[in-house]
């Protein structure tokens, strides 16, 4: 039976690559240095076995290194990361401790293990900054980094590459597209969105409304990462995408309407309001995602209306979840 870490795992993808694991048979150790953005609740339900937590810091390369003798884990899944585009220009210092150093830490861990275990790295299409016209970033595009956010996932990206080459470790990258689905937390725009509805709240959009961004339901990301563990080649990444892109009005409108769908009432202040642009916002992200599907015979299952359906369910079914977080952490503007 396989065995897997995955750090961050009680972050939004994380929590759901754990579940698709467990459910595959695999045994799990989780790594979490539990900060504001993972929950507890997203893996409340499990009782398996084949499921270890622990909270530990990856930047406790001791610790890690520790747990790597013991669990001896066949591979690693590295989804902690600070993710917030807008708390990063707000103050990246977190971003360049969790993202960069954290990265990096681990990387030594794995290096001075020095037995067979695969590295998944997941990063993001917001490495290659903003995509203009009906371009498509392919794996060997340039990384344009944005923001504080886009340049700690760029340098992460480029550790592990010098790792791959400088040590020979066993590493895939994946740059995947925005992610949506079950137990994201609030911050993110569509999750913002649905608990604003649910609680008579003004629907904030940035600028004109007319960024664009491709969206992937969490499962399916999920699904490609285990992909790339089997599958993918050492050395090299995948961009991981949809194809679907829409603007962020056209998003929003889509969930008023899904709700609107569901018989379900919306309130009197749920109005789409646009305000001030945050600083040095990408216009589009858009990924050429041809390889995976081409070499790993991977596709997206869930198309953009089932996504978002079953997101409104799971959220309305767990409203429990926002309680459990404070609202300052989600309400309050960022990245002015």
């Amino acid at each position: 039976m396989k065995r897997f870490i995955v750090t961050g795992g009680y972050g939004f993808i994380g929590s759901n690559l754990i579940k698709l694991l467990l459910k595959k048979k695999f045994k799990v150790f989780n790594i979490d240095n539990l900060s504001y953005s993972a929950q507890k609740y997203n893996l409340k339900d499990i009782t398996s076995k084949n499921y270890l937590f622990k909270k530990i810091d990856i930047n406790n390369r001791k610790e890690v290194a520790k747990i790597l003798r013991k669990y001896k884990p066949h591979g690693i899944f590295n989804l902690a990361a600070d993710t917030h585009v807008d708390r990063s220009i707000d103050d990246s210092s977190n971003f360049i401790k969790n993202n960069i150093l954290g990265v990096y830490n681990l990387l030594e861990a794995i290096k001075d293990y020095k037995k067979k275990i695969r590295l998944v790295h997941i990063s993001t299409d917001e490495v290659y900054g903003d995509i203009l016209g009906s371009k498509k970033s392919n794996e060997n595009f340039p990384y344009i980094p944005s923001s504080p956010y886009s340049a700690s996932k760029a340098s992460s990206d480029h550790l592990v590459n010098a790792f791959i080459r400088t040590y020979k470790i066993d590493a895939v990258i994946s740059n995947c597209s925005n992610n949506y689905g079950p137990r994201q937390f609030p911050e993110k725009l569509i999750p913002k969105m649905i608990y604003n509805i649910l609680n008579n709240k003004p629907l904030p959009i940035y600028a004109n409304g007319k960024n664009s961004r491709e969206w992937i339901y969490v499962d399916d990301h999920c699904n490609a990462l285990i992909k790339l563990f089997f599958k993918g080649k050492s050395g090299e990444k995948y961009n991981i995408g949809s194809g679907v892109n829409c603007t962020n009005t056209f998003l929003v409108k889509k969930i008023l309407k899904t709700f609107s769908d569901k018989k379900i009432k919306i309130g009197k202040k749920v109005k789409i309001i646009f305000v001030k642009d945050r600083p040095g916002h990408d216009f589009r992200y858009s990924l050429n995602s041809n390889k995976i599907k081409r070499k790993l015979k991977w596709k997206p299952k869930i198309n953009l209306n089932q996504g978002i359906s079953k997101t409104i369910d799971w959220y309305i079914r767990n409203q429990r979840y926002f309680s459990n977080i404070s609202k300052k952490l989600f309400l309050k503007r960022l990245g002015k």
